[in-house]
C-alpha cells in the first residue's frame, strides 16, 4: 500500500472526498487509502473562476472533491464548458488539450484533467492579458 504525505501550514484547507478541512496550525498528515483531494492553493474559489478556462478548472474541481450530488453535475458542466471553448478557440493546440483533459475527467483522473487545464489558463491569461491567478496550482 502506498502513501502520500503531506506537510499543510496554519489556516490551509484542504478538501478531502467532499469535506472540507482547516488546519489550525501545521501539521503533517499521511494519506494511506486513495482519497479525493486538494489542498491550499490547488482550491479554486467560485468567485475566482472568471474566465472560460477558471470556470472548466472550477467544474472540473467540483467533479473531482465535489460531494456524491455534486460530482456528475460538475462533469456534466465541464463537458459544455468544454465544448464551448474549443468551438470558441482558433488555437488547435487548446482544442486537443482540452479533448484531453475531458477524456481524463470521464476516465476518473481529474486531478490529471486539472493539470491540463491549469496550462489552458496560463495560455489564457497570456493572450487575453490577465494578470496570473495566485492559485490554483495542481501538480506539475
Amino acid at each position: 500500500m502506498s502513501t502520500l504525505v503531506l506537510e499543510l501550514r496554519q489556516g490551509d484547507l484542504m478538501v478531502v472526498n467532499g469535506a472540507p478541512i482547516r488546519f489550525r496550525n501545521r501539521t503533517r498528515i499521511e494519506l494511506a487509502a486513495k482519497a479525493r483531494f486538494l489542498f491550499g492553493k490547488q482550491i479554486m474559489a467560485p468567485e475566482t473562476a472568471t474566465t472560460p478556462a477558471r470556470r472548466i478548472y472550477f467544474a472540473l474541481q467540483t467533479a473531482y472533491i465535489g460531494n456524491d450530488e455534486e460530482r456528475p453535475a460538475g462533469l456534466g458542466l465541464a463537458r459544455d464548458l468544454i465544448a464551448e471553448f474549443q468551438e470558441a478557440t482558433t488555437s488547435p493546440t487548446a482544442r486537443e488539450m482540452l479533448r484531453e483533459a475531458l477524456a481524463a475527467a470521464e476516465a476518473d483522473d481529474c486531478y490529471q484533467a486539472l493539470k491540463i487545464v491549469r496550462r489552458i489558463m496560463r495560455h489564457e491569461e497570456e493572450v487575453l492579458g490577465l494578470p496570473p491567478l495566485q492559485s490554483p496550482r495542481v501538480g506539475g
